[in-house]
Protein backbone atom coordinates (compact mmCIF):
# COMPACT_ATOMS: atom_id res chain seq x y z
CA UNK A 1 0.00 0.00 0.00
CA UNK A 2 1.02 3.37 -0.94
CA UNK A 3 1.23 5.93 1.79
CA UNK A 4 1.71 9.44 0.71
CA UNK A 5 3.81 11.97 3.03
CA UNK A 6 3.46 15.07 1.90
CA UNK A 7 5.24 16.58 4.00
CA UNK A 8 8.86 14.72 2.96
CA UNK A 9 7.92 15.00 -0.20
CA UNK A 10 7.35 11.63 -0.84
CA UNK A 11 4.78 10.97 -2.98
CA UNK A 12 4.07 6.96 -1.83
CA UNK A 13 6.30 4.69 -0.84
CA UNK A 14 5.53 0.76 -1.16
CA UNK A 15 8.32 -2.17 0.82
CA UNK A 16 8.56 -5.51 0.73
CA UNK A 17 10.27 -5.73 -2.62
CA UNK A 18 13.18 -6.11 -4.41
CA UNK A 19 16.19 -4.74 -6.83
CA UNK A 20 18.01 -7.33 -9.30
CA UNK A 21 21.34 -6.63 -9.12
CA UNK A 22 22.86 -6.03 -12.72
CA UNK A 23 26.37 -6.89 -12.35
CA UNK A 24 26.09 -10.06 -10.23
CA UNK A 25 26.89 -13.00 -12.06
CA UNK A 26 24.07 -15.12 -9.86
CA UNK A 27 20.81 -14.09 -11.07
CA UNK A 28 18.44 -14.63 -8.32
CA UNK A 29 20.80 -12.23 -6.04
CA UNK A 30 18.37 -9.89 -4.87
CA UNK A 31 18.45 -7.00 -2.48
CA UNK A 32 15.53 -5.88 -0.27
CA UNK A 33 14.64 -2.23 -0.11
CA UNK A 34 11.57 0.11 -0.41
CA UNK A 35 10.58 1.97 -3.57
CA UNK A 36 9.01 5.84 -3.80
CA UNK A 37 8.23 8.14 -5.75
CA UNK A 38 9.63 11.58 -4.46
CA UNK A 39 9.06 15.11 -5.23
CA UNK A 40 12.21 17.47 -5.45
CA UNK A 41 12.72 20.46 -6.35
CA UNK A 42 14.04 19.50 -9.84
CA UNK A 43 11.50 17.31 -10.58
CA UNK A 44 9.96 13.75 -9.81
CA UNK A 45 11.45 10.53 -9.57
CA UNK A 46 11.36 7.13 -8.62
CA UNK A 47 13.40 6.21 -6.36
CA UNK A 48 15.19 2.66 -4.30
CA UNK A 49 16.51 2.71 -0.99
CA UNK A 50 18.15 -0.53 0.36
CA UNK A 51 16.87 -1.01 3.53
CA UNK A 52 19.26 -0.53 5.75
CA UNK A 53 19.04 3.47 3.89
CA UNK A 54 14.89 3.27 3.92
CA UNK A 55 13.02 5.50 6.33
CA UNK A 56 12.33 2.74 8.75
CA UNK A 57 14.74 5.05 10.76
CA UNK A 58 12.13 7.92 10.15
CA UNK A 59 9.17 8.24 11.69
CA UNK A 60 6.84 7.59 8.49
CA UNK A 61 6.21 3.76 10.14
CA UNK A 62 6.51 2.11 6.31
CA UNK A 63 5.85 -0.88 8.38
CA UNK A 64 2.39 0.48 7.04
CA UNK A 65 3.07 0.28 3.64
CA UNK A 66 2.94 -3.83 3.04
CA UNK A 67 3.24 -6.95 5.35
CA UNK A 68 6.95 -7.21 4.94
CA UNK A 69 9.31 -10.52 5.34
CA UNK A 70 12.56 -11.22 4.75
CA UNK A 71 12.86 -14.04 1.89
CA UNK A 72 16.58 -13.12 0.33
CA UNK A 73 19.04 -15.60 0.21
CA UNK A 74 20.69 -15.89 3.20
CA UNK A 75 24.38 -15.41 4.14
CA UNK A 76 25.97 -18.69 6.53
CA UNK A 77 29.11 -18.00 8.54
CA UNK A 78 31.15 -19.18 5.66
CA UNK A 79 30.39 -16.17 3.71
CA UNK A 80 31.43 -13.05 3.97
CA UNK A 81 29.58 -10.13 6.04
CA UNK A 82 31.80 -7.44 4.84
CA UNK A 83 29.65 -6.88 1.72
CA UNK A 84 26.63 -5.59 3.14
CA UNK A 85 23.68 -3.67 2.19
CA UNK A 86 25.88 -0.07 2.53
CA UNK A 87 27.68 -0.81 -0.53
CA UNK A 88 24.45 -0.86 -2.43
CA UNK A 89 23.18 2.54 -3.15
CA UNK A 90 20.18 4.30 -3.63
CA UNK A 91 18.76 4.34 -7.51
CA UNK A 92 17.12 7.36 -8.56
CA UNK A 93 15.10 7.49 -11.76
CA UNK A 94 13.97 10.91 -13.22
CA UNK A 95 9.97 10.28 -14.16
CA UNK A 96 10.44 12.44 -17.27
CA UNK A 97 13.09 9.72 -18.27
CA UNK A 98 10.66 6.96 -18.06
CA UNK A 99 9.47 5.77 -21.44
CA UNK A 100 7.53 2.81 -20.71
CA UNK A 101 7.10 -0.02 -18.01
CA UNK A 102 5.65 -3.55 -17.63
CA UNK A 103 4.07 -5.61 -14.66
CA UNK A 104 4.01 -9.49 -15.27
CA UNK A 105 4.91 -12.48 -13.45
CA UNK A 106 1.82 -12.65 -11.62
CA UNK A 107 2.04 -8.95 -10.02
CA UNK A 108 5.66 -9.84 -8.58
CA UNK A 109 7.58 -8.16 -10.92
CA UNK A 110 8.39 -4.76 -12.48
CA UNK A 111 10.67 -3.67 -15.76
CA UNK A 112 11.53 0.34 -15.84
CA UNK A 113 12.51 1.39 -19.28
CA UNK A 114 14.30 4.25 -20.28
CA UNK A 115 14.06 6.81 -23.00
CA UNK A 116 17.85 6.02 -23.52
CA UNK A 117 17.22 2.28 -23.16
CA UNK A 118 18.15 1.82 -19.77
CA UNK A 119 16.41 -0.10 -17.75
CA UNK A 120 15.91 -1.51 -13.90
CA UNK A 121 13.71 -4.67 -12.35
CA UNK A 122 11.93 -4.87 -8.91
CA UNK A 123 10.55 -7.91 -7.38
CA UNK A 124 7.63 -7.75 -5.33
CA UNK A 125 7.26 -10.56 -2.96
CA UNK A 126 3.63 -9.62 -2.37
CA UNK A 127 2.31 -9.57 -5.59
CA UNK A 128 1.10 -6.45 -5.31
CA UNK A 129 3.25 -4.10 -7.98
CA UNK A 130 0.08 -3.18 -9.81
CA UNK A 131 0.01 -0.59 -5.44
CA UNK A 132 2.59 0.83 -7.48
CA UNK A 133 1.77 1.70 -10.66
CA UNK A 134 -1.67 3.31 -9.39
CA UNK A 135 0.65 5.39 -7.57
CA UNK A 136 2.82 6.33 -10.73
CA UNK A 137 -0.76 7.51 -12.46
CA UNK A 138 -1.22 9.71 -10.00
CA UNK A 139 2.41 11.68 -11.19
CA UNK A 140 2.36 10.68 -14.82
CA UNK A 141 -0.32 9.49 -17.42
CA UNK A 142 0.14 6.22 -18.45
CA UNK A 143 -1.64 3.58 -21.56
CA UNK A 144 -1.82 0.78 -21.49
CA UNK A 145 -0.85 -1.30 -24.38
CA UNK A 146 -3.17 -3.02 -26.98
CA UNK A 147 -0.84 -5.72 -28.41
CA UNK A 148 0.13 -6.56 -24.30
CA UNK A 149 -1.51 -6.30 -21.76
CA UNK A 150 1.22 -6.19 -19.10
CA UNK A 151 3.10 -3.44 -20.51
CA UNK A 152 2.58 0.18 -20.58
CA UNK A 153 3.45 3.59 -22.17
CA UNK A 154 4.45 7.16 -20.47
CA UNK A 155 2.07 9.27 -22.71
CA UNK A 156 3.57 12.39 -23.65
CA UNK A 157 1.44 15.69 -23.63
CA UNK A 158 2.04 16.15 -28.03
CA UNK A 159 0.38 13.13 -28.29
CA UNK A 160 -2.54 14.10 -26.11
CA UNK A 161 -4.71 14.92 -29.31
CA UNK A 162 -3.71 11.64 -31.50
CA UNK A 163 -4.43 9.20 -28.21
CA UNK A 164 -7.86 9.40 -27.90
CA UNK A 165 -8.48 8.50 -31.27
CA UNK A 166 -5.84 5.63 -31.20
CA UNK A 167 -7.93 4.30 -28.02
CA UNK A 168 -11.18 3.95 -30.01
CA UNK A 169 -8.91 1.34 -32.18
CA UNK A 170 -11.24 2.38 -35.57
CA UNK A 171 -8.55 1.99 -38.22
CA UNK A 172 -6.10 -0.56 -39.09
CA UNK A 173 -3.02 1.70 -40.26
CA UNK A 174 -0.56 3.67 -38.22
CA UNK A 175 -3.07 5.84 -35.80
CA UNK A 176 -0.35 8.67 -35.93
CA UNK A 177 -0.97 8.73 -40.06
CA UNK A 178 -4.51 8.73 -39.94
CA UNK A 179 -5.11 11.14 -38.00
CA UNK A 180 -3.21 13.55 -39.72
CA UNK A 181 -4.43 12.53 -42.73
CA UNK A 182 -7.91 12.99 -41.74
CA UNK A 183 -6.77 17.12 -41.03
CA UNK A 184 -5.24 17.41 -44.18
CA UNK A 185 -8.22 16.24 -45.94
CA UNK A 186 -10.81 17.90 -43.97
CA UNK A 187 -9.28 20.62 -45.39
CA UNK A 188 -9.69 19.84 -48.70
CA UNK A 189 -13.02 18.35 -48.78
CA UNK A 190 -14.81 18.95 -44.93
CA UNK A 191 -18.57 17.21 -45.76
CA UNK A 192 -16.75 13.82 -47.38
CA UNK A 193 -14.40 13.68 -45.08
CA UNK A 194 -16.37 13.93 -41.81
CA UNK A 195 -19.47 11.62 -42.75
CA UNK A 196 -16.58 9.18 -43.84
CA UNK A 197 -15.14 9.52 -40.44
CA UNK A 198 -18.73 9.68 -38.32
CA UNK A 199 -19.34 6.15 -40.55
CA UNK A 200 -15.86 5.12 -39.03
CA UNK A 201 -17.21 5.72 -34.90
CA UNK A 202 -20.83 4.45 -35.89
CA UNK A 203 -19.53 0.97 -36.94
CA UNK A 204 -17.25 1.31 -33.89
CA UNK A 205 -20.30 1.95 -31.12
CA UNK A 206 -22.67 -0.75 -33.38
CA UNK A 207 -19.63 -3.67 -32.63
CA UNK A 208 -19.57 -2.85 -28.94
CA UNK A 209 -23.09 -2.26 -27.80
CA UNK A 210 -24.96 -4.96 -26.31
CA UNK A 211 -27.41 -6.59 -28.77
CA UNK A 212 -30.32 -5.08 -26.28
CA UNK A 213 -29.18 -1.29 -25.76
CA UNK A 214 -30.93 -0.06 -28.83
CA UNK A 215 -34.53 -0.29 -28.36
CA UNK A 216 -38.08 1.50 -28.85
CA UNK A 217 -39.73 3.23 -26.32
CA UNK A 218 -43.28 4.68 -26.57
CA UNK A 219 -45.50 5.05 -29.57
CA UNK A 220 -43.54 8.10 -30.80
CA UNK A 221 -40.75 5.78 -32.28
CA UNK A 222 -38.10 7.54 -29.86
CA UNK A 223 -35.03 5.19 -29.70
CA UNK A 224 -32.45 4.75 -26.97
CA UNK A 225 -28.73 4.52 -28.71
CA UNK A 226 -27.00 3.48 -25.48
CA UNK A 227 -28.21 4.02 -22.20
CA UNK A 228 -25.71 3.55 -19.18
CA UNK A 229 -26.34 1.15 -16.32
CA UNK A 230 -25.55 3.20 -12.79
CA UNK A 231 -25.57 1.12 -10.00
CA UNK A 232 -29.10 1.52 -7.78
CA UNK A 233 -29.16 2.12 -3.99
CA UNK A 234 -29.34 -0.59 -1.63
CA UNK A 235 -32.17 -2.77 -1.99
CA UNK A 236 -31.95 -3.67 1.89
CA UNK A 237 -34.37 -3.32 4.55
CA UNK A 238 -34.45 -0.20 6.83
CA UNK A 239 -31.38 -0.33 9.13
CA UNK A 240 -32.79 -0.14 12.64
CA UNK A 241 -29.93 1.23 15.11
CA UNK A 242 -29.67 -0.67 18.60
CA UNK A 243 -28.02 0.82 21.48
CA UNK A 244 -24.94 -1.02 23.29
CA UNK A 245 -25.75 -2.86 26.12
CA UNK A 246 -24.38 -2.88 29.33
CA UNK A 247 -20.80 -4.29 29.91
CA UNK A 248 -20.71 -8.13 31.90
CA UNK A 249 -20.48 -7.61 35.76
CA UNK A 250 -18.48 -9.76 38.05
CA UNK A 251 -21.62 -10.51 39.77
CA UNK A 252 -23.07 -11.74 35.76
CA UNK A 253 -19.44 -13.73 35.83
CA UNK A 254 -19.74 -15.65 38.92
CA UNK A 255 -23.23 -16.41 38.70
CA UNK A 256 -22.16 -17.90 35.14
CA UNK A 257 -19.86 -20.19 36.56
CA UNK A 258 -20.94 -23.86 38.33
CA UNK A 259 -19.82 -24.63 41.36
CA UNK A 260 -16.51 -26.58 40.18
CA UNK A 261 -15.87 -23.24 38.17
CA UNK A 262 -17.35 -24.02 34.89
CA UNK A 263 -18.81 -21.95 32.42
CA UNK A 264 -22.22 -22.89 32.00
CA UNK A 265 -23.63 -21.47 28.97
CA UNK A 266 -20.67 -20.04 27.11
CA UNK A 267 -23.06 -18.43 24.56
CA UNK A 268 -25.28 -16.04 26.63
CA UNK A 269 -21.50 -15.05 28.52
CA UNK A 270 -20.61 -14.04 25.06
CA UNK A 271 -23.80 -12.59 23.75
CA UNK A 272 -23.00 -10.03 27.06
CA UNK A 273 -19.62 -9.58 26.26
CA UNK A 274 -20.85 -8.63 22.65
CA UNK A 275 -23.79 -6.21 23.26
CA UNK A 276 -21.16 -4.00 26.05
CA UNK A 277 -17.79 -5.37 26.46
CA UNK A 278 -16.34 -6.36 29.93
CA UNK A 279 -15.99 -4.20 33.09
CA UNK A 280 -11.83 -3.69 33.38
CA UNK A 281 -12.01 -5.66 36.49
CA UNK A 282 -12.67 -8.93 35.08
CA UNK A 283 -11.26 -8.94 31.96
CA UNK A 284 -8.08 -10.40 33.31
CA UNK A 285 -10.09 -13.74 34.03
CA UNK A 286 -12.56 -13.75 30.92
CA UNK A 287 -9.99 -13.21 28.14
CA UNK A 288 -8.56 -16.68 29.07
CA UNK A 289 -11.38 -18.04 27.81
CA UNK A 290 -12.40 -15.82 24.83
CA UNK A 291 -8.74 -16.49 23.66
CA UNK A 292 -8.86 -20.14 24.33
CA UNK A 293 -6.01 -20.30 27.13
CA UNK A 294 -8.74 -21.76 29.29
CA UNK A 295 -11.41 -24.44 28.03
CA UNK A 296 -15.35 -23.24 28.90
CA UNK A 297 -16.00 -26.40 30.47
CA UNK A 298 -12.88 -26.57 32.30
CA UNK A 299 -12.99 -26.20 36.34
CA UNK A 300 -11.53 -24.49 38.47
CA UNK A 301 -8.63 -27.28 39.13
CA UNK A 302 -8.31 -28.36 35.86
CA UNK A 303 -7.34 -24.90 34.75
CA UNK A 304 -4.84 -24.91 38.01
CA UNK A 305 -3.12 -27.78 36.78
CA UNK A 306 -3.50 -26.48 32.76
CA UNK A 307 -1.54 -23.05 34.01
CA UNK A 308 1.35 -25.14 35.45
CA UNK A 309 1.89 -26.96 32.32
CA UNK A 310 1.26 -23.80 30.07
CA UNK A 311 4.28 -22.36 32.45
CA UNK A 312 6.62 -25.24 32.30
CA UNK A 313 6.09 -25.24 28.33
CA UNK A 314 6.71 -21.90 27.96
CA UNK A 315 10.21 -21.76 29.40
CA UNK A 316 11.00 -24.49 27.72
CA UNK A 317 10.41 -22.38 24.62
CA UNK A 318 11.95 -19.25 26.24
CA UNK A 319 15.28 -21.43 26.67
CA UNK A 320 15.32 -22.73 22.93
CA UNK A 321 16.49 -19.40 21.68
CA UNK A 322 18.48 -17.79 25.01
CA UNK A 323 20.76 -20.59 24.89
CA UNK A 324 21.32 -20.48 21.46
CA UNK A 325 25.05 -19.25 21.13
CA UNK A 326 26.60 -16.81 19.14
CA UNK A 327 27.67 -19.43 16.90
CA UNK A 328 24.34 -21.28 16.03
CA UNK A 329 23.05 -18.15 15.19
CA UNK A 330 25.71 -17.18 12.75
CA UNK A 331 24.56 -19.98 10.67
CA UNK A 332 20.85 -19.89 11.30
CA UNK A 333 20.06 -16.86 8.77
CA UNK A 334 16.18 -17.08 9.85
CA UNK A 335 16.29 -16.67 13.19
CA UNK A 336 18.88 -13.59 12.92
CA UNK A 337 16.07 -11.82 10.77
CA UNK A 338 13.78 -12.24 12.67
CA UNK A 339 15.21 -11.37 16.10
CA UNK A 340 16.55 -7.89 13.98
CA UNK A 341 13.21 -7.55 13.48
CA UNK A 342 11.74 -7.71 16.66
CA UNK A 343 14.36 -5.50 17.92
CA UNK A 344 13.44 -2.78 15.89
CA UNK A 345 9.70 -3.23 16.31
CA UNK A 346 9.94 -3.27 20.20
CA UNK A 347 11.58 -0.22 20.50
CA UNK A 348 8.78 1.62 18.60
CA UNK A 349 6.07 -0.26 19.85
CA UNK A 350 3.38 1.64 21.87
CA UNK A 351 5.86 4.00 23.54
CA UNK A 352 3.94 7.00 24.10
CA UNK A 353 1.73 4.84 26.94
CA UNK A 354 2.97 4.72 30.25
CA UNK A 355 3.22 0.94 30.55
CA UNK A 356 6.01 1.05 27.85
CA UNK A 357 7.66 4.70 28.14
CA UNK A 358 11.14 5.59 29.18
CA UNK A 359 14.24 4.34 28.62
CA UNK A 360 14.94 0.87 29.56
CA UNK A 361 11.49 0.21 30.43
CA UNK A 362 11.46 -3.57 31.67
CA UNK A 363 8.28 -4.40 30.27
CA UNK A 364 10.00 -3.42 26.71
CA UNK A 365 11.64 -6.43 27.54
CA UNK A 366 8.80 -8.92 27.74
CA UNK A 367 7.45 -7.47 24.76
CA UNK A 368 10.62 -8.73 23.35
CA UNK A 369 10.48 -12.19 25.31
CA UNK A 370 7.30 -13.41 24.72
CA UNK A 371 7.85 -12.25 20.80
CA UNK A 372 11.32 -13.99 20.84
CA UNK A 373 9.25 -17.36 22.51
CA UNK A 374 6.33 -17.22 19.77
CA UNK A 375 9.13 -17.44 16.61
CA UNK A 376 10.35 -21.12 18.57
CA UNK A 377 6.33 -21.78 19.00
CA UNK A 378 5.42 -21.00 16.10
CA UNK A 379 8.77 -20.71 13.48
CA UNK A 380 6.79 -21.41 10.30
CA UNK A 381 4.86 -18.36 11.08
CA UNK A 382 7.90 -16.85 13.06
CA UNK A 383 7.39 -12.51 13.19
CA UNK A 384 5.94 -10.53 10.94
CA UNK A 385 5.51 -6.66 11.34
CA UNK A 386 2.19 -5.85 13.37
CA UNK A 387 2.56 -8.62 15.25
CA UNK A 388 3.45 -6.34 18.56
CA UNK A 389 0.82 -4.39 18.28
CA UNK A 390 -1.71 -7.54 18.72
CA UNK A 391 0.82 -8.51 21.67
CA UNK A 392 0.59 -4.68 23.75
CA UNK A 393 -2.96 -5.06 25.12
CA UNK A 394 -2.72 -8.21 26.32
CA UNK A 395 0.76 -7.55 27.96
CA UNK A 396 -0.40 -4.89 29.51
CA UNK A 397 -3.75 -6.46 30.70
CA UNK A 398 -1.73 -9.50 31.66
CA UNK A 399 1.15 -8.10 33.46
CA UNK A 400 2.20 -11.66 33.39
CA UNK A 401 4.66 -12.91 30.89
CA UNK A 402 3.61 -16.94 30.74
CA UNK A 403 -0.47 -15.68 30.66
CA UNK A 404 0.07 -12.82 27.91
CA UNK A 405 1.78 -15.32 25.68
CA UNK A 406 -0.79 -18.07 25.19
CA UNK A 407 -3.54 -15.61 25.58
CA UNK A 408 -1.58 -13.91 22.84
CA UNK A 409 -1.41 -17.65 20.57
CA UNK A 410 -5.28 -17.91 21.37
CA UNK A 411 -5.51 -14.00 19.46
CA UNK A 412 -2.55 -15.52 16.51
CA UNK A 413 -4.53 -18.31 16.01
CA UNK A 414 -7.57 -16.48 15.07
CA UNK A 415 -5.67 -13.63 13.00
CA UNK A 416 -2.63 -16.02 11.22
CA UNK A 417 -4.00 -15.28 8.34
CA UNK A 418 -3.71 -11.64 8.11
CA UNK A 419 0.44 -12.98 8.02
CA UNK A 420 0.73 -15.16 5.10
CA UNK A 421 3.89 -14.50 3.25
CA UNK A 422 1.88 -14.29 -0.05
CA UNK A 423 -0.73 -12.06 1.37
CA UNK A 424 -3.65 -14.73 0.50
CA UNK A 425 -5.32 -14.59 3.77
CA UNK A 426 -5.00 -10.19 3.29
CA UNK A 427 -6.54 -10.57 -0.21
CA UNK A 428 -9.25 -13.03 0.64
CA UNK A 429 -10.37 -10.38 3.14
CA UNK A 430 -10.52 -7.45 0.87
CA UNK A 431 -12.42 -8.84 -1.55
CA UNK A 432 -14.86 -10.31 0.72
CA UNK A 433 -14.92 -6.19 1.95
CA UNK A 434 -15.86 -5.50 -1.74
CA UNK A 435 -18.81 -7.93 -1.73
CA UNK A 436 -19.98 -6.70 1.21
CA UNK A 437 -19.73 -3.18 0.31
CA UNK A 438 -21.61 -3.66 -3.03
CA UNK A 439 -24.14 -5.19 -1.07
CA UNK A 440 -24.45 -2.12 1.43
CA UNK A 441 -23.17 0.89 -0.12
CA UNK A 442 -23.09 0.09 -4.04
CA UNK A 443 -22.85 3.31 -5.69
CA UNK A 444 -19.38 3.53 -3.44
CA UNK A 445 -18.60 0.41 -4.27
CA UNK A 446 -18.62 1.53 -7.68
CA UNK A 447 -17.32 4.54 -7.20
CA UNK A 448 -14.28 3.00 -5.55
CA UNK A 449 -13.89 0.49 -8.67
CA UNK A 450 -13.83 3.47 -10.98
CA UNK A 451 -11.22 5.39 -8.95
CA UNK A 452 -8.59 2.31 -8.95
CA UNK A 453 -9.35 1.36 -5.30
CA UNK A 454 -11.77 -0.85 -5.79
CA UNK A 455 -8.63 -3.45 -4.51
CA UNK A 456 -9.57 -2.35 -1.17
CA UNK A 457 -5.96 -1.77 -0.19
CA UNK A 458 -6.67 1.50 1.94
CA UNK A 459 -8.89 -0.44 4.61
CA UNK A 460 -5.27 -3.17 4.42
CA UNK A 461 -4.33 -1.26 7.90
CA UNK A 462 -7.78 -1.68 9.35
CA UNK A 463 -7.42 -5.66 9.19
CA UNK A 464 -3.84 -6.38 9.40
CA UNK A 465 -3.73 -5.11 12.86
CA UNK A 466 -7.31 -5.35 13.61
CA UNK A 467 -8.32 -1.42 13.78
CA UNK A 468 -5.39 -0.99 16.43
CA UNK A 469 -4.48 2.04 15.57
CA UNK A 470 -7.63 3.53 14.57
CA UNK A 471 -9.27 3.46 17.79
CA UNK A 472 -7.95 4.45 21.86
CA UNK A 473 -6.50 1.71 23.95
CA UNK A 474 -9.80 1.03 25.95
CA UNK A 475 -12.03 1.66 23.15
CA UNK A 476 -9.43 -1.08 21.36
CA UNK A 477 -9.72 -3.28 23.79
CA UNK A 478 -13.58 -3.23 24.02
CA UNK A 479 -13.40 -3.82 20.32
CA UNK A 480 -11.15 -6.79 20.23
CA UNK A 481 -13.12 -8.38 23.20
CA UNK A 482 -16.37 -8.07 20.81
CA UNK A 483 -14.94 -10.14 18.00
CA UNK A 484 -13.63 -12.57 19.73
CA UNK A 485 -16.92 -13.78 20.69
CA UNK A 486 -17.68 -14.42 16.99
CA UNK A 487 -20.82 -12.77 17.22
CA UNK A 488 -22.81 -12.37 15.08
CA UNK A 489 -20.97 -14.21 12.64
CA UNK A 490 -16.77 -14.78 11.93
CA UNK A 491 -16.43 -11.91 9.65
CA UNK A 492 -18.33 -9.00 12.03
CA UNK A 493 -14.39 -7.11 11.71
CA UNK A 494 -15.62 -6.30 7.89
CA UNK A 495 -18.90 -5.24 8.40
CA UNK A 496 -16.97 -3.30 11.21
CA UNK A 497 -15.01 -1.33 7.62
CA UNK A 498 -18.25 -0.85 5.72
CA UNK A 499 -19.57 0.83 8.73
CA UNK A 500 -17.01 3.14 8.66
CA UNK A 501 -17.15 3.73 4.93
CA UNK A 502 -20.72 4.06 4.82
CA UNK A 503 -19.63 6.99 7.11
CA UNK A 504 -17.34 8.41 4.93
CA UNK A 505 -18.91 8.15 1.60
CA UNK A 506 -19.92 11.32 1.22
CA UNK A 507 -16.67 12.72 1.69
CA UNK A 508 -14.92 10.37 -0.56
CA UNK A 509 -17.83 10.68 -3.60
CA UNK A 510 -18.06 14.61 -3.36
CA UNK A 511 -14.26 15.33 -3.13
CA UNK A 512 -13.58 13.07 -6.21
CA UNK A 513 -10.80 11.31 -4.02
CA UNK A 514 -8.69 8.73 -5.86
CA UNK A 515 -6.42 6.27 -4.47
CA UNK A 516 -3.88 8.63 -2.70
CA UNK A 517 -6.51 10.98 -1.60
CA UNK A 518 -8.61 8.17 -0.27
CA UNK A 519 -5.93 6.34 1.42
CA UNK A 520 -4.92 9.65 3.28
CA UNK A 521 -8.21 10.32 4.26
CA UNK A 522 -8.70 6.56 5.86
CA UNK A 523 -5.16 7.25 7.77
CA UNK A 524 -6.55 10.38 9.15
CA UNK A 525 -9.00 8.79 10.57
CA UNK A 526 -6.99 7.33 13.27
CA UNK A 527 -8.28 8.36 16.82
CA UNK A 528 -11.37 10.21 15.51
CA UNK A 529 -13.64 8.09 15.06
CA UNK A 530 -16.78 6.83 17.87
CA UNK A 531 -16.20 3.38 18.44
CA UNK A 532 -19.92 3.00 20.33
CA UNK A 533 -21.39 4.47 16.98
CA UNK A 534 -19.25 2.38 14.88
CA UNK A 535 -20.48 -0.84 16.28
CA UNK A 536 -23.83 -0.23 16.68
CA UNK A 537 -24.01 0.35 12.47
CA UNK A 538 -22.18 -2.53 12.03
CA UNK A 539 -24.72 -4.48 13.80
CA UNK A 540 -27.32 -2.46 12.63
CA UNK A 541 -25.75 -3.78 8.46
CA UNK A 542 -25.84 -7.22 9.94
CA UNK A 543 -29.75 -7.28 10.95
CA UNK A 544 -29.74 -5.93 7.49
CA UNK A 545 -28.38 -8.46 5.23
CA UNK A 546 -29.75 -10.81 7.39
CA UNK A 547 -33.48 -9.64 6.93
CA UNK A 548 -32.88 -9.04 3.08
CA UNK A 549 -34.20 -11.69 0.29
CA UNK A 550 -32.09 -10.00 -2.22
CA UNK A 551 -28.62 -11.13 -1.42
CA UNK A 552 -25.94 -12.85 -3.64
CA UNK A 553 -24.83 -16.13 -2.67
CA UNK A 554 -21.41 -14.72 -2.19
CA UNK A 555 -22.55 -12.07 0.50
CA UNK A 556 -24.38 -14.86 2.25
CA UNK A 557 -21.27 -16.60 2.51
CA UNK A 558 -19.20 -14.13 3.87
CA UNK A 559 -21.67 -13.43 6.80
CA UNK A 560 -22.13 -16.82 7.44
CA UNK A 561 -25.21 -17.17 5.81
CA UNK A 562 -26.87 -20.51 3.88
CA UNK A 563 -30.34 -20.88 2.52
CA UNK A 564 -32.19 -23.70 4.17
CA UNK A 565 -34.88 -25.95 2.61
CA UNK A 566 -37.23 -23.63 3.44
CA UNK A 567 -35.69 -20.89 2.22
CA UNK A 568 -35.15 -18.82 5.26
CA UNK A 569 -31.45 -17.82 6.31
CA UNK A 570 -29.80 -19.80 9.13
CA UNK A 571 -26.07 -19.23 9.92
CA UNK A 572 -23.49 -21.63 8.63
CA UNK A 573 -21.08 -23.02 11.02
CA UNK A 574 -18.32 -22.66 8.29
CA UNK A 575 -17.91 -19.04 7.86
CA UNK A 576 -15.24 -18.20 5.84
CA UNK A 577 -12.88 -15.57 7.46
Amino acid sequence: ILIPTPANKDEGSQSGLFISSQNSREEDVQYGGILSIVSYNIGKYIEWKPSEESVVTECMEPEWAMVNTTTCRGRTSSESTDNSLTRIYTVRIPIEDLKSLMIYDKKTRLALFHKDKKEHKFFFEFQNADCFLSALRSVVKLKRSQEDKHIYYVVDDTNALIDPFSELNLFHENHRDTVWRYFNNFKKSPYETTLSTFSKFTEYFSSIMPSNSSRQDGEDGYHVVMEKTRPCASQLPPRVIIPRGQPLTLSQWTNALDAEGRVVDEESVKKIVFEGGIIPSIRYEVWKFLLGYYPWKSTSSERHELRKNKVEDYFKMKLQWKSMSPEQEARFADFRDRKNLIEKDVNRTDRTLPYFSGERNPHLILLYDILMTYVMYNFDLGYVQGMSDLLSPILILMSNEVDAFWCFVGFMDKVYRNFDVDQSGMKKQLSQLHTLLTAVEPELAAYLDEHDSGNMFFCFRWLLVWFKREFVYNDIMTLWELLWTGLPCANFHLLICVAILDNEKKVLMESGYGFTEILKHINDLSLKMSMDDIIMKATAIYNQLKTSSNLTTSTKRVIGLVVSESGTHSTSSDDES
